[in-house]
């Protein structure tokens, strides 16, 4: 009875295995917050160039789009335990294994110190985005083992304030090691940081159920991934509204110069309102578990969804109260679709397949985001950032909407669809 009345966020932390992993998510977030800050200056002291610097996120972003393959890694079984008949740890080494790589790698970033040295720092910023892949897919299997699913969502809800908390510190450290030691030193912070969260998996006592045999050839067992998602009743409306929230909202993140114009400040202001969006996100994650358990997880989604669609909308007016309380509901509504979708890929997913639906379902959410950022920045210089912004307002409502549907009746549609398309 004690541990029923217990608030569930306390009772995550009492885990001891979600413990450690939410003390990985804080040290490694705070490297990769710190580096992806100081990796674009560091490109644009060396060349002057707004486009090359540009490309540090593009080579981070990149091996997004492979993730239903990368995923894959995540659910191979290791032959060698698995011939002892028991298979303890399988994705923790390979936890392990990807941060001591990462840690190891980052230590070449040192050499780079002219514009003829940043093939190496492209390199290794793709080599990082690929290994973030890999190690959220695994993660995500290994936590939904080591928690139960009553309480996933709070531990998602979690992972998002440590991981917007680092957001909103890291760069502020990032940029003042920066000024002080250059990118090499911002480098060797964050190979401490992946060494760091590489003891703390080590630490894990997660055990895992034997994984059978792999069956069928590898591009089958890659699609397998996107086949569960695509199938599932409850999946497949969460992720596909989720892709299309982070396209809308990497099309609004492209208007924040234009509406701090608006405004009449300086570019430099913006960094005033991703504050104000993070301390949104931060607040969001700690409430997540019980706006998940009250409402659902469809419509946790379409709350947060119908949220940002008015906070955006309202972005458009030219007053700085307005847009800072928009900021804030911005950082409330938008994780909110992608913590219920995480959480309900946990819940759904069989754990065999759990790290290629997890990847997968990171590639069909987070690519749009980049596609909306390009797209974005075209759409600035030609039409009204204030015309841009309510339309995407009503494109969100419009997201949102199919999520307030009850899951009975989306399930007998989704059968009914299926069936059609496929006919005995």
């Amino acid at each position: 009875m004690t541990t029923k009345t217990t608030w569930p966020v306390a009772r995550v932390l009492r885990n001891r295995d979600a413990g450690l992993y939410l003390s990985g998510v804080v040290v490694s977030g705070f490297g990769t917050s710190a580096l992806w800050l100081a990796s674009g200056v560091w490109v644009k002291d060396l060349t002057g160039s707004d486009g090359l610097a540009a490309l540090c996120m593009l080579a981070m972003w990149l091996p997004t789009l492979a993730g239903p393959l990368l995923g894959t890694l995540a659910d191979l079984p290791q032959s060698r335990l698995r011939s002892t008949g028991r298979c303890p740890h399988r994705r923790r080494p390979l936890l392990i294994g990807v941060n001591l790589l990462m840690g190891a790698l980052l230590l070449t970033l040192v050499r780079v110190d002219a514009p003829g040295d940043l093939w190496l720092l492209y390199a290794v910023l793709f080599v990082y985005g690929a290994a973030g892949v890999v190690h959220d897919a695994a993660e995500s299997a290994l936590v939904a083992s080591a928690v139960e699913p009553s309480l996933l969502g709070d531990f998602n809800g979690l992972r998002t304030t440590a991981t917007e908390g680092m957001k909103l510190l890291a760069p502020l450290a990032g940029a003042g090691l920066y000024a002080a030691h250059g990118g090499a030193g911002v480098a060797l912070l964050d190979a401490a940081t992946f060494v760091l969260a590489a003891g703390l998996y080590t630490a894990l006592r997660v055990r895992e159920e034997k994984p059978a045999p792999p069956a069928g050839r590898p591009r089958r067992r890659t699609a397998e991934g996107v086949r569960h998602l695509w199938a599932h009743p409850v999946l497949r409306p969460l992720v596909l509204a989720g892709g299309a929230t982070m396209l809308c909202a990497g099309l609004n993140g492209a208007m924040v110069y234009a509406v701090v114009d608006g405004l009449g400040h300086s570019p430099a202001y913006t960094g005033v309102l991703y504050a104000v969006q993070g301390a949104g996100s931060v607040a969001v994650g700690l409430l997540s578990g019980p706006a998940l358990r009250h409402l659902g997880a469809r419509r946790f989604a379409a709350s947060g969804i119908a949220l940002l669609a008015l906070a955006v909308a309202l972005r458009a007016v030219p007053s700085d109260p307005v847009v800072l309380v928009c900021s804030a509901a911005i950082g409330m509504g938008l994780p909110a679709v992608l913590i219920a979708a995480l959480t309900s890929v946990q819940r759904e997913t069989p754990g065999a397949l759990l790290g290629r639906a997890t990847a997968t379902a990171h590639t069909l959410v987070f690519t749009p985001n980049v596609v909306g950022l390009a797209a974005g920045a075209a759409l600035v210089e030609l039409v009204d950032h204030r015309l841009v912004l309510v339309a995407l307002g009503v494109a969100l409502l419009v997201t949102a909407a199919p999520l307030c549907q009850s899951p009975a009746r989306a399930e007998r549609t989704v059968s009914r669809s299926s069936s059609d398309a496929s006919p005995a």
